[in-house]
């Protein structure tokens, strides 16, 4: 599997903040059945992280865990908060895709008002750069306005549901809402977001499969993710699978078409 959002790099934003605790993460995603792993730290007002001092982190971390043994491929990115993406050079955006090759983890805000939310991100498109939306199942104002979601789906916006998400560990609306965009077709990854190897563990097969969505797994974990690292436009098709029962009884009734951007 290909992990594309993971806090693995050591003192620099809220994942591990030392060596030892970026190795055990590591070693946790390798246990998972992760092969490839990028390192998206938040790049925010809080955390002014550049693409610079990313890359030179992975590849201290990458020479440590081949001194280590183990078998997992560290990529730089980011987490791009919206909040940030004004300030900061078009260059300097480039250099913060996911594994250099031109998509944008974007962190959508966790207050509820977000004003000129799909305007921003419509403009950065615009502006020719692809974008992928880190767990908007989380973000209030989707969480109010799914209809806006659905239309920058429409648009060509991806989106990367947290596999934590699936199994209620950020609560039920989350997870309600995170199933439905997986099951109505307008989410296209799903990674694990981790922090460390505990509490924010690296995991998606197990939160995938107890979702119903086993079928999906290796469109969501494999399929997409190499696109999108090798810089595709457009993302392989969904697989036309039988899925297994929803976990959770409620459905948030959206019924809206899969997105444009992935291949036909």
């Amino acid at each position: 599997m290909i992990d594309l959002h993971c806090h693995v790099l050591p003192g620099i934003d809220d994942g591990p903040e030392t060596i030892a605790g970026s190795l055990a993460l590591a070693r946790a995603a390798e246990r998972a059945g992760i092969r490839t792993l990028v390192a998206t730290p938040h790049v925010s007002w809080r955390y002014a992280n550049t693409a610079a001092a990313i890359a030179r982190g992975v590849a201290a971390l990458n020479e440590r865990l081949a001194e280590e043994g183990v078998e997992l491929e560290v990529l730089a990115g980011a987490e791009i908060a919206m909040t940030r993406i004004a300030d900061t050079a078009p260059d300097e955006l480039e250099r913060l895709a996911l594994g250099g090759n031109g998509w944008l983890l974007v962190e959508p805000p966790f207050t509820p008002a977000a004003s000129g939310l799909d305007t921003i991100l419509l403009e950065l498109q615009r502006q020719g750069h692809r974008i992928l939306l880190a767990h908007p199942e989380r973000c209030p104002a989707f969480l109010r306005d799914p209809e806006m979601l659905a239309r920058l789906v429409q648009a060509g916006i991806l989106t990367s549901i947290t596999a934590g998400s699936l199994a209620g560990r950020f609560g039920s609306a989350p997870q309600r809402f995170g199933l439905s965009l997986l099951r109505e077709g307008l989410a296209h990854n799903v990674a694990s977001d981790a922090h460390d190897a505990v509490q924010r563990a690296p995991g998606m097969a197990s939160e995938i499969e107890q979702a119903g969505l086993g079928a999906l797994s290796d469109w969501l974990t494999l399929e997409v993710p190499s696109a999108i690292l090798a810089g595709e436009d457009r993302v392989p098709a969904r697989p036309e699978v039988e899925l297994g029962p929803n976990p959770t009884p409620k459905r948030s009734g959206l019924r809206l078409r899969r997105s444009s951007r992935a291949g036909r």
